[in-house]
């Protein structure tokens, strides 16, 4: 018996051999190539509120060229004019100088683009959303990546209409979930629209990082098979975990681009690492770029240095944490900050109901897990709306609401406003599933209709009446009408940002930042005395009243008070006091530098010795 078996032996040490060589045979064929793109933008948007300056912009491009590994870069887009808005900053040099140094080396340059809201969380005008193409190509942006949160094509297709006439690669989107109606047919269908629509490209949204790997891998193929030319990039959100098998899935099925980050920006609700990706695809036989690792640590460097300038006291801290919880409720990670804010406020209300009620209160993770049972119960019945913005926003609210209506004894769906009925009645694009009964029933009992009408056309154009506007205040259109743009997409943050309003307001709010992050470490007292030890006090040398500004004739007018970051040079009056002897006597800004404490109002009333303010000098930050 032995015997017979050792006759067998070679035969087997053979075939062993020969399948060992056909598996080395194998890895030496490379697969396809794969690109890289750095979504610098969404980093910072996933991460907190703002973005970073364009002098820091300008900074950190060099390094993310040298890293030598980036096809692409996003550059803007999304929230990124708003922010910048409310940041006081123009949005516009900010653009133009982030993408200039990758527009001279051939990388491209893509944004974010939410179809029919353009830029921001509301449906913007035809005109508007048309110039935006155009302002945009000036800019240097190559690529907008345009989508619909509810994947309805007729808020694409135009903008892939005048995306390709500003000359720009149009970039359709499929925002991806999970649900029973979101299969591969549902959107292979949709690529197939875009496509014949004039898209060269499709995005793969995986807004919440909930895309089922197996799915997404099948998705690429299906559209890869009909379309061998379309360009496919995945975007995944690394928040519940499945964004590296959903990455090499889209890759061994066609994917041609790979959206990553980079520390300290990277993983948690955020985007995965460039460094892991690579190695990953890498070690499967894909034909990847190298990573220059000096340029990789300066570009890390660099984006920790803006998040300990000012940054990082906008970012929410729960944003670097993933989370299994969120495939539950699907919704995107970068929600999670402002949802537990907007959590904290219903907490306090529905346990205040139950104390009334002599029922126990709910701790914050029973109330997180009742929330996401809650928008499980939501979703389906408002019609699986994906959950990006803003219908992410519409059904978590709904959600809270409920919490709290439910509390009160009074039901489900009775604390519903405008925006969350206008997705459900169909305003913004077509639902992708049925809207239940008893929403349909409520709806008819309030007195709203459902529209099956083309959104886009239920918006009158805007343009004129902004041009308007901008000539009866002297404002320039600015180059290639990117400011007349920037009126007509964010009305309200651009005049705060013109008046000088919103950089005042920025600068106060960042103080206050930065005092209760150090009154998390010190004393009232002591974070007082740590600020004061850093600033020169401008004391009144009299008394008298504290104006900030008067007319020659010795009349006060009316003024704007000092804001919180204001600069002063050395000598520079900070205020005037109007003394008992009627005499307007010139304060001076003590060194010079920046306004950090104001201590008096206009018109109050000090003694002579009263600190008035409290300025930093220049010295001192330098």
């Amino acid at each position: 018996m032995y015997g017979k078996i050792s006759n067998f032996a070679p035969k087997f040490t053979n075939i062993t051999r020969l399948r060992e060589g056909m598996r080395n045979q194998k890895n030496l064929i490379m697969k396809k190539k794969i690109q890289f793109s750095l979504v610098y933008r969404d980093m910072w948007q996933s991460s907190g509120k703002f973005q970073p300056r364009k002098d820091q912009l300008e900074r950190v491009a060099p390094a993310i060229i040298d890293m030598g590994c980036f096809a692409r870069v996003e550059t803007n887009g999304g929230a990124f004019e708003q922010v910048n808005l409310l940041a006081g900053e123009n949005p516009n040099d900010a653009v133009r100088a982030f993408c200039k140094p990758f527009n001279e080396v051939g990388i491209k340059t893509h944004m974010l683009d939410r179809g029919l809201n353009a830029l921001r969380m509301y449906p913007v005008p035809d005109d508007v959303r048309r110039l935006m193409y155009k302002v945009k190509h000036a800019q240097g942006v190559d690529i907008p990546r345009i989508f619909c949160g509810l994947n309805d094509v007729r808020n694409i297709i135009p903008s892939i209409k005048w995306a390709l006439e500003a000359g720009m690669t149009p970039q359709a989107t499929l925002c991806i979930t999970t649900s029973p109606i979101h299969t591969v047919e549902y959107y292979s269908n949709i690529a197939d629209q875009l496509i014949e629509a004039g898209a060269t490209e499709i995005c793969l949204k995986d807004m919440a990082g909930i895309g089922q790997p197996a799915m997404l891998g099948k998705l690429t193929k299906s559209i890869k098979t009909k379309h061998p030319d379309v360009i496919i990039q995945y975007h995944g959100h690394s928040g519940p975990g499945l964004s590296m098998a959903s990455i090499l899935e889209v890759c061994e099925n066609g994917g041609d681009v790979i959206d990553t980050a980079i520390e300290p920006l990277s993983w948690g609700k955020v985007h995965p690492d460039i460094i892991s990706v690579q190695s990953m695809l890498k070690n499967e036989g894909f034909e990847v770029p190298e990573i220059n690792m000096n340029a990789y640590m300066q570009a890390r460097t660099l984006t920790q240095e803006f998040i300990d300038d000012w940054l990082g006291y906008f970012i929410n801290p729960g944003n670097k944490l993933m989370s299994s919880l969120l495939l539950g409720c699907g919704l995107p990670g970068g929600m999670m900050g402002s949802m537990m804010a907007d959590l904290a406020g219903i907490h306090r209300s529905i346990n205040s109901i139950l104390k009334s009620k002599g029922q126990p209160e709910y701790t914050t993770d029973e109330l997180l897990v009742k929330l996401f049972d809650e928008v499980a119960y939501v979703w389906p019945r408002v019609g699986y709306p994906p959950l990006v913005t803003p219908f992410s926003q519409y059904v978590k609210n709904i959600a809270l609401l409920n919490l709290l209506t439910m509390a009160q004894g009074k039901g489900r769906f009775v604390m519903m406003d405008d925006s969350m009925w206008g997705m459900i009645l169909g305003k913004s694009g077509k639902i992708p599933g049925e809207i239940d009964p008893e929403l349909i029933e409520l709806a008819k009992k309030q007195g709203r209709e459902f529209t099956t009408a083309d959104p886009h056309t239920l918006i009158p154009d805007a343009l004129d009446s902004f041009r308007k506007e901008m000539d009866d205040n002297g404002w320039e259109y600015g180059k290639d009408d990117e400011e007349l743009f920037e009126l007509a997409m964010h009305p309200e943050q651009y005049r705060d940002y013109k008046s000088g309003a919103a950089k005042k307001r920025f600068l106060a709010d960042l103080q206050k930042a930065k005092d209760a992050k150090l009154g998390t470490k010190l004393t009232p007292e002591e974070l007082a005395a740590f600020k004061h030890a850093k600033a020169d006090a401008i004391v009144s040398p009299f008394k008298g009243q504290v104006f900030f500004d008067f007319e020659g004739s010795s009349e006060c007018t009316p003024c704007i008070e000092p804001y919180i970051g204001q600069h002063y040079k050395e000598g520079e009056t900070f205020c005037y006091i109007h003394t008992p002897w009627g005499e307007f006597e010139p304060i001076p800004a003590a060194l010079g530098g920046k306004l950090v404490e104001i201590a008096a109002k206009q018109g109050s009333r000090v003694n002579r010795g009263d600190v008035i303010a409290y300025i930093e000098r220049d010295w001192i930050n330098s």
